[in-house]
């Protein structure tokens, strides 16, 4: 492999972990303040594309307005899930809640695949994003340098409402002790609604992403990026926001990299992810930004 194409593969392996970085943000976010693993959340990407896709054919809207309608409803909905479903199960045992997020994902899947079908439906975005850049030997699709400056973008802005508003300093808090949080006087349902938006917030504008640059997409689409999203969480030290992105970054570098090394072993790049971050966490458990000083996870 010449230094072009590695080059090549390592903005297509930044895209592709910039997508499951968004989605991890939402993992970790909901983990640190409720010590929950929302499995809902990963079916919330999918109906961000599909939303986007319904916004572009039923209604005619521009692209750029389906997918903010897509990204607002995924939003919504992530709080409105939190009403429903966790929110009278905040003092139940975390079993319950668990199960429930189960629950809300299989019918996420199932609903999606009653309306649409489960034949998988092509995404048809504008030309502009498969359009081709060149940059000497290298070609790249705006796309693919699109996806990685939105997240850092985006994580900026995350990382500002975190640590410089009081909302923030709210959510930090919660993740700490979400108890004291409460005695202290702070409405912690309303903190916790808005976790709820900002992950599902990104994990919208991630199944959008997902969508553009694999132009297919089905109800059950969520599953294998939600594992991956996950793995990434628990690579990067759940409960830790940058961890979550650094965790993308690894695993979306490994998946391209072993296609790229490896052609004949394509078929077998999830396994060689998983396997990655299996032997990391054999040697650092806590994930790579875990603090084994902490008992409980923070941002």
């Amino acid at each position: 492999m010449d230094f072009s194409t590695l080059l090549q593969q390592c903005v297509n392996g930044l895209s592709l972990g910039s997508m499951y970085a968004l989605v991890a943000i939402g993992y970790t976010m909901v983990y640190g303040c409720l010590r929950l693993i929302n499995f809902a959340h990963a079916d919330i990407m999918m109906v961000g594309a599909f939303v986007c896709l319904f916004g572009l054919e039923s209604f005619g809207l521009p692209f750029l307005a389906a997918a903010l309608m897509a990204v607002l409803f995924c939003a919504l909905l992530g709080v409105g899930i939190d009403k429903i479903a966790y929110m009278p199960l905040r003092k139940a045992p975390r079993i319950s809640m668990l199960i429930t997020a189960i629950g809300v994902s299989f019918f996420l899947e199932n609903l999606f695949n009653v309306y649409f079908g489960s034949t998988p439906r092509s995404f048809n975005a504008p030309t502009f994003f498969s359009q081709t850049l060149n940059l000497g030997s290298l070609h790249f699709t705006y796309i693919t340098l699109l996806v990685p400056c939105v997240t850092l973008l985006l994580l900026g802005i995350l990382l500002f409402i975190l640590y410089r508003t009081k909302q923030g300093m709210a959510i930090r808090a919660s993740a700490f002790d979400i108890e004291t949080v409460r005695l202290m006087g702070i409405n912690v349902n309303k903190i916790i609604a808005l976790v709820f938006f900002i992950g599902s917030l990104l994990a919208g504008v991630g199944g959008i992403f997902y969508a553009i640059s694999y132009p297919s997409i089905e109800p059950l689409m969520g599953v294998l990026i939600g594992l991956k999203a996950f793995g990434a969480a628990v690579l990067g030290g759940i409960g830790s926001v940058m961890g979550a992105v650094l965790g993308g970054f690894i695993l979306g570098f490994t998946e391209v990299m072993v296609v790229a090394v490896f052609p004949e072993l394509s078929g077998y790049k999830d396994a060689f992810a998983f396997l990655f971050l299996i032997l990391v966490l054999l040697f650092r458990p806590i994930g790579i930004m875990g603090d084994w000083r902490l008992e409980k996870s923070r941002f």
